[in-house]
């Protein structure tokens, strides 16, 4: 029996090509908005640092303007000593109009307020930890720890002897003032001041960090000085630290006056009596810092920048490593003594190599620059005075 013909035998292949299109316009279309959501977010990136570099512009220029004014209100005032001498608003002072659109803000504050870190002994240490509600034999021992941390040769004299090369993970004391706070981790007994359970900064760490700077200057401001700083260095008690900070600040007994200053730091005597010791502290500022937000609608930029006038706070200079003595090369200085190394040759005067080639150019800026940062974290604001 003679089979009848398939019906519609073009039907089939018609389909195949309808499903093979459809699938390839499918991956066409993925690939196109893949390619929009990356071209999206390049574009976006852009706009942002676009917008960054004219708030930065802005930003910089702004701190110039006040480096100006303080350095007026310095030269007039041999030294600057507080806010209260009128230099608060140097942007107003000097009429500063920001660019269209932009919104500046500073505030300013004394870095050289806080105890020195890399000047302080273990005694104030102590004094500060005491002050902090710690007992004193707790308060010896934390001081102990962080001297021979940052000390060479360091005999400690408290119970705590810290062995940091036998641990799981062995490390060496630096022997040198910090250069972080987070180096508060890494000392024995300190660690479990000034972090929790779980690792993290606790309000002692917060308390340290607001009073103690890393940089490195001979006396605090007296004029900036908190509460903490004073039972520290100068071993004032719990109301004189308080009608000090009251007498800067305005507050209390001194409202009527308004903010104060000392111009010098024997002046405290008359807020504080006969007792404590004022020798420690200055009365002008030795480092300076100033911060600065540039709004432009939504957009912001923030910097941070630290200054010091000439003769001013420094940073640690001191590196962290043994001091070793190295014999001299083969082929050194005929007659060299073991030991010691060889000088390199002077450069010749004039010509390329010479000092006058590759010193240069002297700015006379009127003030050292210790650190920058850009959008820095927003910092948790620290109890206690």
């Amino acid at each position: 029996m003679r089979t009848p013909p398939e019906k519609f035998p073009h039907h089939r292949p018609r389909g195949s090509v309808i499903v093979i299109v459809m699938v390839t316009l499918m991956f066409a279309l993925t690939a196109l908005l893949a390619f929009m959501d990356k071209a999206a977010i390049d574009l976006m990136a852009d706009q942002r640092a676009a917008v960054a570099r004219r708030l930065r512009v802005e930003a910089y220029s702004a701190l110039e303007v006040v480096l100006a004014v303080l350095v007026d209100f310095r030269e007039a005032g041999n030294g600057l000593r507080s806010q209260a001498e009128g230099w608060n608003d140097p942007l107003g002072f000097a009429g500063y109009t920001p660019g269209e659109g932009f919104t500046v803000e500073v505030s300013l504050e004394d870095e050289s307020g806080k105890l020195p870190l890399p000047q302080v002994n273990a005694q104030v240490l102590t004094n500060l930890f005491i002050a902090w509600g710690a007992q004193k034999n707790e308060a010896e021992e934390i001081a102990d720890a962080m001297t021979g941390w940052m000390k060479r040769g360091h005999t400690y004299t408290s119970p705590i002897q810290p062995n940091y090369e036998s641990g799981p993970l062995p490390y060496e004391a630096p022997a040198r003032p910090m250069r972080s706070y987070q180096e508060l981790a890494a000392i024995e007994k300190a660690r479990d001041y000034f972090y929790d359970k779980d690792g993290r900064p606790n309000e002692n760490w917060r308390r340290f960090t607001a009073c103690v700077s890393l940089l490195d200057f001979p006396k605090p401001n007296l004029n900036s000085a908190s509460q903490d700083v004073l039972a520290a260095l100068g071993r004032y008690d719990q109301m004189q630290s308080r009608n000090v900070v009251d007498f800067l600040q305005g507050r209390g007994d001194f409202r009527s006056n308004g903010p104060g200053y000392f111009q010098n730091a024997g002046d405290v005597g008359r807020i504080t009596g006969p007792t404590g010791d004022a020798q420690g502290f200055a009365a002008t500022i030795s480092a300076l810092r100033i911060n600065l937000t540039v709004r432009e609608g939504r957009n912001e930029f923030r910097v941070s920048v630290v200054v010091a006038p000439p003769g001013g706070a420094k940073t640690v200079q001191a590196i962290a490593t043994k001091k070793e003595t190295k014999a001299a090369p083969a082929g050194g200085r005929p007659g060299a003594q073991p030991g010691t190394t060889t000088p390199p040759p002077p450069a010749p005067a004039g010509g390329v190599g010479s000092a006058a080639a590759t010193k240069p150019a002297d700015l006379k800026y009127p003030y050292t620059v210790l650190a920058i940062e850009e959008n820095p974290p927003a910092a948790t604001p620290p109890a206690g005075g």
